[in-house]
């Protein structure tokens, strides 16, 4: 069967990286003991990352492949695990994926396709497995709670007068009272996730309150004049009703309603972060996600979750939606050096409404004699001292091939994952969840990655497989599996 598949397929890499991991982290015994003996689960993970490099995600496309498709058959040896048996292998070994997306990585480098260096870092959003028709605000929570409870005292107020009548009872009632009590449980820890995020918005609410408070009070200390001293400390009545549109999702509670923009529609995802080398291997060095929409509060956390065995990178490159003076300092004390594109108006300013306006003496065909006597706009300007040094870094030459390098590294990385890859959306639901799928995309396509640049390198040869095998192994002194066939 080996002859029916292509040199250049992206199997046989991920066969032999695949057989050079630790497996003895994965859970493959069944719980009581018994049943049938196991798949190999070298097998089973080099079923999962090349199912997923093909663009097949669900459990049963991935057992209809094991017949329809022929590297997939040559990669299972002709076995055909089932859609129970391939969603819970992939369920219950997603920490152990990650520990193999980060030997993948140990890998390239000891082949010399890879060297952390400059690193690129977005975001996107994908949708989740869940419905936005299924979030729900505290009032509305609440409001569908009073209804299911009034629903259940009339269903319980039927069956008494059945049995007071001595009428047979209704079958269906059981049923829709347990229904109902069961919806009623789904709305009250809707209310509860709802209180406690509107508690952490009102913890940090009242450090920033905190701060404000101090530098006014050492304001007045030196003998300052003017400047409005803080509100009220805010309560959390007053966080409620501040939050009254927020929501929380019936099926996936992790998952957050999402806008990328104006222009585009709201949708219920998680933000997926993604640092990238920017230096031509553009394979992925560290894959995250945060139900944030904003990309401003991942920037740091994307950067340490870059693994300690590839070194730290010397420069990171990110848009202006990262941007922001402690962003800026955190990097600097990292012994990184950021590259990040600055906003139009500083941070500490509050936006104002883009004037459209033409400049005076420009001709406009839009333009009226109600606008002649209005003034002209006013030029933005920078002025925190982090930020105008860094667009005056992002100005130089060097910046400006930096930066640059973005759109070769990151950019793309997205635009394969969901336009040839076809990830769009999670099949699985929970953050964590979520995030081990994430890791498992992205170990995906740094494989089919990995596996170009080896056919593009004259420095292994493609004939020498046997040799890489044995190179692998010594890389990663992997312990000796016999494979099992059931």
């Amino acid at each position: 069967m080996r002859d029916w598949v292509e040199e250049s397929d992206p199997v046989h890499f991920i066969i032999e990286a695949a057989g050079m991991m630790d497996v003895r982290a994965f859970a493959m015994g069944h719980p009581r003991g018994a049943g049938k003996e196991q798949y190999p689960p070298h097998m089973m993970l080099a079923l999962l990352i090349y199912c997923y490099t093909r663009g097949i995600f669900g459990s049963r496309r991935i057992e209809q492949a094991t017949y329809r498709d022929i590297g997939v058959r040559y990669l299972c040896a002709n076995l055909h695990p089932d859609h129970a048996t391939i969603c819970e292998f992939r369920r219950r070994n997603l920490g152990a994926i990650a520990e193999c997306f980060v030997r993948v990585l140990e890998l390239a480098r000891e082949m010399k396709l890879l060297s952390v260096g400059n690193v690129s870092i977005d975001g996107t959003h994908l949708r989740a497995n869940a419905s936005k028709d299924n979030n729900l605000t505290l009032a509305r929570a609440q409001e569908l709670e009073a209804k299911l409870r009034a629903d259940v005292g009339d269903l319980l107020a039927q069956a008494e007068a059945a049995d007071s009548d001595n009428r047979p009872r209704d079958p269906a009632l059981p049923q829709e009272i347990a229904r109902r009590e069961a919806l009623i449980e789904s709305m009250q820890q809707a209310q509860q996730r709802l209180k406690a995020r509107a508690q952490e918005r009102l913890a940090a609410a009242q450090v920033q309150h905190e701060i404000k408070a101090a530098a006014h009070r050492q304001h007045r200390e030196r003998g300052g004049r003017g400047g409005r001293p803080p509100g009220p400390p805010p309560s959390l009545s007053g966080q409620l009703e501040t939050d009254a549109g927020a929501q929380s999702n019936l099926t996936d509670p992790d998952s957050r309603v999402m806008r990328k923009g104006t222009s585009h529609s709201v949708t219920q995802s998680y933000n997926a972060q993604a640092a990238v080398d920017a230096d031509g291997s553009q394979l992925i060095l560290a894959a995250r996600i945060s139900p944030c929409s904003a990309d401003t509060a991942e920037l740091l956390d994307t950067v340490r979750a870059i693994p300690a065995t590839l070194g730290r990178p010397r420069a990171v490159l990110a848009d202006s939606g990262y941007c922001s003076i402690a962003n800026i300092n955190a990097l600097k004390d990292m012994g990184v050096t950021p590259y990040i594109a600055v906003a139009r108006e500083d941070q500490t300013v509050s936006q104002r409404p883009y004037d459209y306006r033409p400049r005076p003496g420009t001709t406009d065909a839009h333009n009226n004699d109600k606008d002649k006597d209005k003034p002209p706009r006013r030029p933005r300007t920078l002025k925190a001292s982090e930020l105008l040094a860094m667009r005056n870094a992002m100005a130089t030459p060097e910046g400006k091939t930096l930066y640059g390098k973005r759109q070769t590294s990151v950019e793309p990385t997205f635009g394969i994952i969901k336009a040839v890859l076809g990830f769009r959306q999670f099949h699985l639901r929970g953050l964590s969840n979520v995030q081990g799928e994430w890791t498992l995309v992205a170990l995906a396509y740094n494989c089919k990655r990995i596996a170009t640049l080896l056919r593009t390198t004259s420095n292994i040869p493609s004939s020498a497989n046997l040799l890489f095998s044995l190179f692998l192994m010594a890389c990663f002194q992997a312990p000796s599996l016999q494979r099992r066939h059931s």
